[in-house]
């Protein structure tokens, strides 16, 4: 499959070298130098991934994220000179998946793009869940794997593709505890070094959609030295 590619990104250069690396790998690749046009893109294209510059005219990174959030859940990287914490908290907030800050290395986003399509709708697959077992529940928790739709106490909670990922895999295994890179290569199919604290962001973005006091946690636990685990409720 030729999976399609937008580029979003208003320096011409970073977008043709992109575009080399992209279709190199056998991808089709889609580009707009500005965020209006990338909207309109999606709107007409069915784009299977977006890479995304933070600082474009017409419509920055961060508003094209959230507009592409109303609509889909198909992956999204950042991809910006933004290297403080706050702007990478910013970015996965608002349903990035991933934040590759410039200069870049063409092939670490060639992995994360691998990476993300790979684990694209395929959240956990841990061998020990039935095939016909597609709703977890743990007491008010409810994910239903067909529809991708997550409930607590009956009510529908919005997550992003990367936060459905991680609660699924903690959910089908609940008091197992993962380490931050066992839960990262669950999603993404690759670690690197700088993803722990992505992984934080993750986690401490599910905290704030799904515990009644995200400081003092019920469901999603820290065990410090190693990783996180959701309790046997």
């Amino acid at each position: 499959m030729n999976y399609k590619i937008l580029v979003a990104e208003d320096d011409p250069d970073i977008v043709d070298l992109l575009r080399l690396y992209l279709e190199s790998n056998g991808y089709e690749v889609f580009s707009a130098d500005n965020g209006e046009d990338a909207l309109k893109l999606l709107e007409k294209t069915p784009i299977d991934l977006a890479v995304l510059d933070i600082m474009m005219p017409k419509m920055d990174g961060y508003e094209l994220t959230k507009r592409i959030r109303q609509n889909s859940n198909i992956p999204i990287i950042i991809l910006s000179a933004k290297s403080k914490d706050n702007d990478r908290i910013l970015g996965l907030n608002i349903g990035a998946d991933s934040y590759i800050t410039k200069p870049f290395n063409p092939m670490e986003i060639i992995a994360q793009i691998q990476a993300n399509l790979r684990r694209y709708y395929q959240l956990g697959g841990d061998s020990s869940q039935t095939e016909d077992s597609d709703i977890l529940t743990l007491d008010d928790l409810c994910l239903d794997l067909d529809k991708f739709v997550f409930t607590k106490k009956g009510e529908i909670i919005f997550l992003t593709p990367t936060e459905l990922k991680i609660l699924t895999k903690l959910m089908k295994s609940p008091g197992r505890v993962y380490t931050k890179a066992q839960l990262y290569q669950c999603i993404n199919g690759e670690y690197f070094d700088n993803d722990d604290n992505t992984m934080m962001v993750h986690i401490s973005n599910l905290r704030e959609k799904i515990e009644e006091d995200p400081k003092n946690p019920k469901y999603i636990k820290t065990i410090r030295g190693l990783g996180y685990k959701i309790e046997n409720i």
